[in-house]
């Protein structure tokens, strides 16, 4: 791993996704967690905050840079809610099947490699009636946006960490045995629009 990816790409994602309007998406999902909680992509602790501590007994954290989980001590430390980490890939989440009552998923997919195999993951450790809380941005609707952010894909990738631009996330999930509950979309205001197209909602396991 390069001193740019180790040292610097945690701090840039971090500054990145935490602004105001994606800070919004986060507080409209991640409260919804409860029980034991899976968090795939924890990165630098911002959804922490979000845990409601009378609802979640516990947050499991999986994340493959250490780097990224030592900027979160400060989120985990004052956070009401117990927060474990375990430097894993998503798409080898080392947790027993069906161990967990939720997992919160927040602008993680565009990033991981292989996002079939992590969600397949998902299901294996999600118990029967758990809930996967999803808010990630997307690939646009809109067939002159979607058009910007196939043509920029690569390079964004190279500048963000190997970050997708645009991946259709609720395509994604509807190829899994995940039933879609609720799911909205909309673009975020003062954001460019190849950026800026963002989806949330839920999905269960029957």
């Amino acid at each position: 791993m390069s001193f740019y990816e180790n040292k610097i790409l945690p701090r840039v994602i971090n500054c990145a996704c935490g602004m105001k309007a994606v800070d919004l998406q986060r507080a409209k999902v991640v409260p919804l967690a409860q029980g034991q909680v899976l968090e795939l992509g924890i990165g630098t602790g911002l959804n922490v905050k979000h845990y409601d501590a009378k609802r979640v007994s516990k947050v499991i954290g999986v994340d493959p840079s250490e780097e990224s989980w030592q900027l979160a001590q400060p989120a985990v430390q004052q956070s009401d809610v117990p927060v474990e980490y375990l430097q894993s890939s998503a798409e080898e989440i080392p947790l027993a099947t069906d161990s967990v009552d939720t997992a919160v998923i927040t602008y993680t997919l565009c990033t991981i490699p292989d996002p079939s195999r992590a969600l397949a993951e998902v299901v294996r450790v999600l118990r029967p009636g758990g809930r996967v809380l999803v808010a990630e941005h997307a690939l646009a609707p809109d067939a002159s946006v979607a058009k910007w952010q196939n043509r920029v894909n690569g390079f964004w990738g190279k500048m963000a960490g190997g970050c997708h631009i645009n991946r259709d996330i609720r395509r994604l999930i509807e190829a899994t045995p995940l039933q879609i509950q609720d799911w909205q979309a909309m673009y975020l205001p003062q954001t460019p629009k190849i950026a800026g197209y963002n989806v949330w909602g839920t999905a269960s396991l029957s």
